[in-house]
């Protein structure tokens, strides 16, 4: 079982049963809370369940609902009270719970915190566990902590949490040696790695005076990644600067850093409101947590809560190393809420900021060539390229975008050049081979080579539609018409609803002599509105056939091979 299995099974059960409200005048609000709940609009939902309360406030159900919505935006002053008024009703809630343990970290009431635990208050086994044990260095029992740590530890699939937990609480308290030798897996076998714990290793072995091996631990998980905060630690590791450890400075952020962790490990298999809880829990205790931020932002964007995720990026403050990934984010969230000017805006601001950082000015490239602003996009990728370090197989995509660039602007020798350099890069990448090869057929040059092209990219990806459209239209362009159809037709099934796919397969059947089911596929294509010069195109084929239009044209006519 995995592991992150097992920690969903030690959290359970948190989350609410679905509410249940008396059919009175606050059904309205009530069914319009649960819509927004469905929807994952937090700020909607704990709205309706506010107003719902206001003609229930005993309900349960309604309480219960409303502390998960109010967390989820992360409100804790509003949920709180909530939670407080559902405990006093005697009911048993796991959200409940959660947001008063928040609550007693947050005034730092450890003796609290343990009382609630030992009457059976608690949010999960795991959560409970090393929060008693984080509640004890708060109280200075340090050694009665360490036995729950190794407790936790001992439990199968848990191992990492619990030493990685007694690491941070043993460097919080000065004991650096015994948490070096925990995290380099010396103490009790390996711990997993993570980048939190791969930076709180880092700073532990400056403060003892060890770091090259510092700057080892670092290369171990980032290689030569040009992460702005990464570049400064290195730099200052190089200076022989000492790393203050500030990965947890007291006991409260050692509760944050449970619920973060805790969250971090169910990211990919909860659902995405459960875990969003833990993050907003880890950013109330310890709000200079910025990778408890970026997960709320990107549990957001994943909610398609774009605005809430805006809000959780823009938190991030500009002094945080993170501040560069919090406004990438940011600019994408913005991207796809549709405000695309305004994410191009961001973007060019950071790659001001930061000039020197290769995936700052890719991704604006990108943003300018999503707008088809394809000159400023290939600046953008010039930029990029130019900060590279060396030649790297992971870099073709960044040829290959400035390569598009060049194509659409006219710039083919530029282009073809990107395209080849992309595939030196990443010999047979599907993607480059597709759009080199198809581009070759629409010029009506390097057929042949097209045709291999394309050939290589379908087994690569034999159920990509469009790939598979590129190989039914290189054998059309070669005339080999009878070839072409079983592969058009097989890429309007994996695309039914793209009109140049659809087209495409029309222009097929007309060269084979299937006229009535090549006006059928044009006027299917019409349907799923294509751009208007296609579309034009497309009318002007019903209205005379393939073969008038492409005289028209003074096109090659139509000559099976």
């Amino acid at each position: 079982m995995r592991p992150s299995r097992l920690i969903a099974l030690a959290l359970m059960p948190l989350l609410a049963a679905p509410a249940f409200a008396r059919v009175t005048d606050l059904s309205g609000p009530y069914l319009a809370a649960r819509h927004a709940s469905m929807q994952s609009d937090f700020r909607a939902a704990a709205r309706y369940y506010d107003e719902a309360l206001r003609a229930d406030s005993a309900n349960q159900r309604l309480l219960e609902n409303a502390v998960m919505a109010h967390l989820g935006l992360g409100d804790l002053d509003r949920a709180l009270p909530l939670a407080r008024q559902l405990r006093a009703s005697g009911a048993r809630s796991s959200v409940m719970q959660m947001v008063l343990l928040a609550d007693a970290a947050q005034r730092e009431d450890y003796q609290g915190i343990l009382d609630g635990l030992d009457a059976e208050q608690g949010v999960g086994p795991l959560v409970d566990q090393l929060s008693r044990a984080w509640a004890l260095v708060g109280l200075g029992r340090m050694s009665q902590a360490l036995e729950i740590f190794d407790a936790a530890a001992a439990e199968t699939g848990l191992q990492s949490f619990g030493l990685y937990h007694k690491a941070l609480a043993l460097a919080m308290v000065g004991d650096l040696e015994s948490a070096d030798a925990i995290l380099a897996g010396e103490a009790a076998g390996p711990v997993r790695p993570t980048r939190r714990g791969l930076l709180a290793h880092a700073s532990i072995l400056s403060l003892l005076e060890r770091p090259e091996e510092a700057q080892e631990v670092l290369n171990q998980m980032f290689g030569s990644e040009a992460d702005p905060g990464l570049v400064a630690l290195r730099a200052r590791l190089d200076a022989g600067e000492t790393i203050p450890f500030d990965t947890v400075r007291t006991a409260r952020d050692g509760i944050a850093e449970v619920f973060y962790t805790v969250a971090s490990a169910l990211s990919d298999n909860a659902m995405d409101s459960f875990t969003l809880m833990y993050a907003r829990v880890a950013e109330y205790l310890a709000p200079q947590h910025a990778d408890a931020k970026l997960m709320s932002a990107g549990l957001f964007e994943a909610q398609r809560q774009y605005d809430l995720a805006v809000e959780a990026y823009k938190s991030v403050p500009r002094d945080d190393p993170a501040f560069y990934a919090a406004e990438l984010g940011r600019a994408d969230a913005l991207q796809r809420s549709g405000a695309e000017e305004e994410a191009i805006a961001v973007l060019q601001a950071l790659a001001e900021t930061y000039p020197n950082v290769p995936i700052v000015h890719v991704t604006l490239g990108d943003a300018l060539r999503q707008k088809e602003m394809f000159d400023a996009a290939s600046r953008a990728y010039d930029r990029a390229i130019e900060l590279l370090p060396g030649r790297e197989a992971g870099q073709w995509v960044v040829y290959y975008a400035r390569g598009i660039t060049h194509e659409r602007e006219g710039r083919w020798d530029k282009a073809e050049a990107d395209f080849r350099t992309a595939l030196d890069l990443e010999p047979g990448q599907p993607q480059v081979l597709n759009y080199l090869g198809y581009s070759f057929v629409e010029m009506h040059r390097n057929l042949d080579e097209a045709l291999a092209m394309i050939e290589q990219a379908v087994e690569a990806r034999p159920n990509d539609g469009y790939i598979t459209d590129s190989l039914g239209w290189v054998l059309y362009r070669l005339g080999r018409y009878e070839e072409a159809v079983s592969h058009m037709e097989r890429a309007v099934e994996l695309e039914p609803v793209d009109p140049i796919v659809n087209d495409h397969l029309g222009d097929v059947y007309w060269a084979v002599g299937r006229k009535r089911e090549a006006r059928f596929q044009w006027s299917r294509a019409l349907s799923f509105e294509p751009e208007d010069p296609d579309a034009a195109r497309i009318r002007r084929k019903l209205e005379i056939g393939l073969d008038a239009v492409l005289e028209d044209e003074g096109a090659d006519p139509l000559h099976p091979q």
